[in-house]
């Protein structure tokens, strides 16, 4: 009876021993799973917790580990640092408040340049609030967590111009794949009319059917260049009021209408993407609007001296309301020298504009 008990007790014993050393190599697997993942995981804690000016202890890293499930010790550590250095990832050490800390230097992008793409993705109109905010947040995550702060403070998205359509980055995804497959495409074309309501271009509900050649930033809005094989010419469509783009079997047609010009000096000679006629036209400046003509038709401008302090340029632009609205904008300092027609025409502009003041 006595050995009966014992034996039950013995086996009772092993059977516990057996489960707690299950257990135990459970937990040992997982942390040896998590041991694997241990440089990983060291340069997430570099990249999201130190930078320049903030470090961190050798103590403070085996604490972070050990919540993550990795052991760490301080001289696997040192080892852990130079893999990271050969890997491309410059660990730095400095002594600070009697302490060795340590911080990544040499990250991929500067905190100026962080805020450049932050300032950019705000002022850019054909980016919706919502995808503002999501783009914001993983510019975040190329900073510490105390220069993503420095970038939240100049983050002001309420009450800035932003785009209702929240799919104009996939558009512009897919008109760049459509582009790199020769593709043509087809999608429906929308106008707000005054009750804010978007409203087909085509009654009937019709497709448009085009071949894409090039994406254009202009006016702070993306625009597409294509070719309209029924009108046989080119035009231009606003992105963000492009909706359900589709890729179809055809091969994009069009390419001879740019003539001797590449796409990209096409898009030059716009004043916006509002087309109109090509026609070849003499201005005259002011000396002091030298900058404003080399802003807008770029360094190799060609501007000739004519009367006392002022120069002329002649060029090819395309003839649009957008090109007279920008002649106007400049008052009596630019005047309009050649041809005679578009001097007629600015004159009737003029005089239209002056008849709505009566």
């Amino acid at each position: 009876m006595f050995l009966k008990c014992s034996l039950g007790i013995l086996v009772k014993k092993d059977s516990e021993k057996t489960l707690k050393s299950k257990e135990e190599r459970g937990i040992n697997m997982a942390r040896g799973q998590n041991q694997k993942l241990k440089l990983l995981c060291l340069l997430d804690i570099f990249q999201r917790e130190t930078d320049e000016e903030h470090g961190i202890t050798v103590p403070e890293i085996i604490e972070r580990l050990k919540a993550l499930d990795i052991n760490a010790e301080r001289k696997s550590l040192y080892t852990d640092f130079e893999e990271l250095t050969k890997y491309g990832v410059e660990i730095i050490s400095q002594k600070k408040d009697k302490k060795v800390k340590y911080f990544m230097a040499d990250r991929k992008f500067e905190i100026a340049e962080l805020k450049m793409l932050v300032d950019s993705v705000l002022a850019s109109k054909y980016i919706s609030e919502k995808k503002t905010e999501n783009l914001i947040k993983k510019i975040e995550g190329f900073a510490s967590k105390y220069q993503a702060h420095e970038l939240q403070r100049q983050v002001y998205i309420q009450g800035r111009t932003k785009t209702r359509n929240e799919s104009v980055l996939y558009n512009v995804d897919a008109i760049h794949q459509a582009m790199g497959e020769d593709k043509q495409i087809t999608f429906e074309y929308f106008y707000w009319n005054s009750k804010k309501q978007k409203v087909n271009k085509k009654a009937n509900g019709e497709l448009y059917r085009v071949s894409p050649w090039a994406l254009v930033l202009d006016q702070e809005n993306y625009y597409l260049v294509a070719y309209d094989e029924v009108d046989e010419k080119i035009k231009h469509y606003r992105v963000d009021k492009m909706e359900k783009i589709v890729l179809t079997e055809e091969a994009r047609i069009g390419a001879e209408c740019f003539g001797e010009q590449n796409v990209a000096s096409y898009t030059k000679r716009y004043f916006s993407m509002f087309g109109g006629e090509k026609k070849r036209v003499t201005l005259e400046f002011e000396d002091r609007l030298a900058g404003v003509v080399i802003d807008r038709f770029g360094m190799d401008v060609s501007m000739r001296p004519s009367r006392e302090g002022y120069f002329c340029v002649s060029m090819d632009l395309e003839i649009s309301d957008m090109f007279y609205a920008w002649v106007m904008g400049l008052g009596t300092q630019v005047k309009i020298i050649n041809p005679p027609e578009i001097v007629e025409e600015m004159k009737k502009k003029i005089n239209q504009i002056m008849t709505n003041y009566d």
